[in-house]
Formats: C-alpha cells, structure tokens, sequence
C-alpha cells in the first residue's frame, strides 16, 4: 500500500461515497433492469395470445431491445464523456420510462417492435456511463466492489420482480402490468439529476482535502496504465477485441437464460404464474450473494481474470446439465438451472474492473461500451435464438445446450486474454 493510499483510508467521510452512489447507481440500474426483464414474464403471461402474434414474433419483439442497445452504446459513452453523465442518464430513465408504460398500451406488432427498439436506445448508456462515473469515485482497491453494487440491481431487480411482478399479472394482467411498472423510472429520474454529479469535486458533502487525496490516487493509478491516444486505436486493441468476443458469448447465455427462464419453469413445473414467478426467483437470490463473494475475492487479492473463469465454467457445466436432465427430472434440471444463474451472475464486479487497469481513463467509456455493445449483440442472440428453439422444438433442450456452449466458450476466451502491459509511473 502506497502512501497516498494510506492517506485515503484517513479520511473518513470518504465512505460517503458509498453511501450516496452505490445506492443510486443501484436504484438506477435496477429499474433498467425491471423494464428490460419483465418482457420475460408478459410473455409466459400470454402475450402472444392477446395480441394473436405467433412464437417468433414474440422473440423479435423481446429481441428489438437488444439491437437499439447495441446501436447506441459507443456513441452514448462519448457524449457522456464530453459533455456529462448526470444529464444523460436523467434523459435516458425518463424516457425509458415513458415507453416501458407504452409496452402495456401498444397493440400493434410493429409498434411493440419499435418501442422495445427504443427502449433498449434508452438503456444503451446506463452500463457504460455509469461504470464510467464510478472510475471517478473510486479506485483500483474498490472498484470490483463498486461495480458489483451497481450489478446488483440486475439479479436482486430479477428476484423481487419475477416474486412481485408474477403477483401483479395475477391480479391486474400483463398489461396494466407493463404501465405501472414504468411509473418508478419517471420520478427517479428527478431524484437522481438533483443529487449525482459527475466529478467527486462538485459534491458539497466531501471535503476538499479529501477530494484531493481521491484524485491522487487515481492519478497514480492511471499512471501506471499504458497511453492510448486515439479511441480507435483503444477499440481495436487484441485484448479489448478478445474481452467483447467473450462478453458476447457470455451474454448470449445469460439473456436467453433471463428471458426464457419463466417460460421453461412453467412448463416444466406446471405451475401457476406467481408460483413460477417464486420459483424463477431463486437462482437469482443465490447470485446475488456469490457476486458479493466474488467481488470481496477480487478485490482482496487484486486478481481479476483468475476470479472470472471458473464461474463461467461452472455455470456452463450445469446448463449442460439441466440439458440432459431437462425432461427426466424437473427438479434435478431445476437444481442445475440455479446453480447456472448463479455461476453467470457472480463475476461481474471482478470482470469489469479489468477495463479501467488495462486502458486509459480518456478512452475507458467508449472500451466499456464496445464491449457492452457486443453483450447487446449476444443478448439480442440468445434471446431471440432461445425462444426460436424453444418454439421449433416444442421443449427448452435446445436452448439450454445453446446456451451451456456460448458460456463455456464465454469462460475459456477469459483465459486467452493477453497479460496487462503497464508502464512505470
């Protein structure tokens, strides 16, 4: 621990950063997280059947929100870069929103189509720029931590929503469903723009001198951290290509899993909507609590790759199981379904602090977002393929063994990633 380090750890309201971003950023990135995955459950719900769309055209509707998550995400980074992040995303939580209400009104297939579009245009900076925020507020030493928080709201949004959201399509259907669940991202909008700022320095509740010792600290920290000049020439380095290859494969496993999830336990279990909706909830109650375990191990031991790959491994094996129990035993298939959830969530934090140690600061948001970008790609991959396979096959094997490959894959491409190169601060 160097001295600068040890002067952050002295000043003690500098724990106030976790006390105001981490909630925030978590609250925001939950309510993403809610407007994007509760398609999953409209559609067990039987939303197919009340607009009389067929199976596929359900996929491509669940599957438009990736590709305007795709399109938008460099593009999102760099002005949030140049221009700020606060404004930016109050924009994108109102607007998205505004068009998840939509989802509940809409009738029209095309329509649906285009605004599922541009609600994942919304959502495309939310990842990106928030990571972006919080390699301004904290260091090398707790940023794994940090980005955990902020994921967290995807597995612990996904446990109460398909708890909650199941109840509500009980009681109101999808639809009314759909519009109050749009409500919350309204007004926390409001909430955010009046208390988040970009920069440490523009707070009012963090001293000056400690405000100083955060940014030395970063400062040495980039230092150490090899120039990169040009964002082209960051987006085409080897590793920065090889780290979007893997996140696609990884997320083409993991939002077929979100997004068919409700679907497959229903089937499988017969079950009613909020009984499926409890049941689906338990992989993700299980990853929220490895994602804390990962990111403290990382964290601890500074190593990031050597924490990411074994999860990946293992959450592949046992979607791979859930294939080859997946009509002999529910529950056997069940058990290998929450063990593979659990495993995809749990890296998260460790995986996304690699970015920020192997590029420059100038060029950190538009990395992230490249590589969010290809996650789109995958995610638009998986869950338009899952639900293809799962309608032209009649079961969901075919998507399971889909998704246990593109995992595996996501976990030994973690392990080709070339060593950091660092130069001497």
């Amino acid at each position: 621990m160097n001295n600068a380090e040890k002067s952050l750890k002295q000043h003690a309201d500098l724990r106030r950063r976790f006390l105001f971003m981490l909630p925030a950023v978590f609250i925001t990135y939950s309510l993403a997280y809610l407007d994007r995955a509760n398609f999953g459950l409209g559609a067990a719900a039987g939303l197919a059947e009340t607009l009389h769309i067929t199976g596929a055209q359900t996929s491509l509707i669940s599957a438009s929100f990736f590709l305007g998550y795709f399109l938008f995400q460099i593009p999102g980074a760099a002005f949030a870069r140049k221009h700020g992040a606060a404004k930016l995303v109050f924009t994108a939580l109102f607007s998205w929103g505004v068009l998840a209400s939509l989802t509940g009104v809409i009738r029209s297939f095309w329509l649906l189509v285009l605004d599922r579009f541009l609600i994942g245009v919304a959502e495309s900076i939310i990842f990106p720029v928030i990571l972006l925020l919080l390699t301004r507020w904290f260091t090398k030493g707790e940023r794994s931590r940090a980005n955990t928080f902020l994921i967290l709201g995807n597995p612990i949004t996904v446990l109460w929503m398909f708890a909650l959201t199941g109840k509500l399509i009980d009681s109101l259907g999808w639809q009314k469903t759909f519009i109050v669940e749009g409500l919350p991202s309204i007004i926390w909008a409001f909430v955010w723009i009046l208390f988040i700022k970009d920069f440490p320095s523009q707070t009012g509740w963090l001293k000056k001198e400690s405000v100083a010792t955060l940014d030395a600290v970063l400062l040495a920290e980039q230092a150490q951290v090899a120039e990169v000049k040009y964002v082209r020439q960051a987006l085409l380095r080897p590793d920065v290509v090889l780290l979007a290859v893997q996140y696609l494969c990884w997320s083409l496993g993991i939002y077929g899993f979100v997004l068919w999830l409700p679907t497959i336990v229903r089937q499988g279990s017969g079950l009613g909507m909020g009984n499926t909706g409890l049941l689906s909830a338990i992989p993700y109650a299980v990853a929220a609590i490895l994602m804390l375990v990962a990111s403290s191990i990382s964290d601890r031991t500074m190593k990031r790759a050597p924490v990411v790959w074994p999860f990946l491994m293992i959450s592949g094996l046992a979607m791979l199981g859930s294939y080859f129990t997946s009509g002999r035993s529910f529950t056997l298939a069940f058990v290998c379904l929450v063990i593979a959830g659990a495993g995809m969530y749990a890296p998260y934090g460790p995986y996304f602090a690699i970015i920020p140690e192997r590029v420059p600061k100038n060029v950190t948001g538009e990395v992230m977002a490249m590589i969010n970008s290809a996650g789109a790609l995958g995610g638009f991959a998986g869950s338009y393929l899952v639900g293809w396979l799962q309608s032209a096959t009649g079961g969901p094997k075919a998507g399971f063994l889909l998704m246990s490959i593109a995992v595996i894959l996501s976990s030994l491409l973690i392990l080709a990633i070339p060593k950091q190169r660092q130069q001497a601060a």
